[in-house]
């Protein structure tokens, strides 16, 4: 079993990455199976930009596509400041073929610079996973930067909401904190 984060911020070693592993991380630990997956691949777009760009297939794009269409569970994160995921993350996603992620359980998550856009998470990112076929449990993560300093309690509460839901489409049974 895997989980894999897919983060579409251009800067490397942003902070859109570590919310998303940390919030892989919330996930897993609540479903049995998860905190023991096999892996939790990350996919850092900033990496691969050029060769999404580029004319010509590129090896490390096509390698990602394959980990995320094999996913069991799927960690989608980008920034936000206009109100939507970035062009990155959508021009990785416009690769995959029609029903990649059928099934899939995907978790959309966005990190923002103000509240005003934190629908965003569920009036964009989730209908592009729907559209790729993607199961979507409710709510998405709509993180504000000014609640980065208290991440673990913003993870935990959602991670409360969502694990069920995942461990409900994948099969194992959801772990109760101690």
């Amino acid at each position: 079993m895997s989980v894999v984060v897919l983060v579409g911020n251009p800067r490397s070693g942003s902070r859109t990455l570590t919310v998303a592993v940390e919030a892989a991380k919330a996930v897993g630990q609540r479903i049995d199976g998860l905190a023991a997956a096999d892996s939790y691949e990350v996919i850092d777009l900033s990496a691969l930009g050029p060769h999404l760009f580029g004319p010509g297939a590129s090896g490390g794009v096509e390698v990602a596509l394959e980990q995320v269409a094999e996913a069991s569970v799927l960690v989608v994160a980008s920034p936000t400041y206009k109100g939507t995921y970035t062009g990155l993350l959508k021009a990785f996603l416009d690769r995959l073929p029609p029903n990649a992620l059928a099934g899939k359980p995907a978790l959309p998550l966005l990190v923002m610079g103000d509240a005003r856009h934190s629908l965003a998470v569920e009036v964009h990112l989730r209908p592009l996973l729907v559209e790729l076929g993607a199961t979507v449990p409710t709510p998405g993560l709509a993180v504000l930067e000014a609640d980065l300093p208290k991440l673990d309690e913003v993870l935990a509460a959602w991670a409360e909401r969502v694990a069920p839901q995942i461990a409900a489409q994948i099969g194992p049974r959801v772990d109760t904190p101690a």
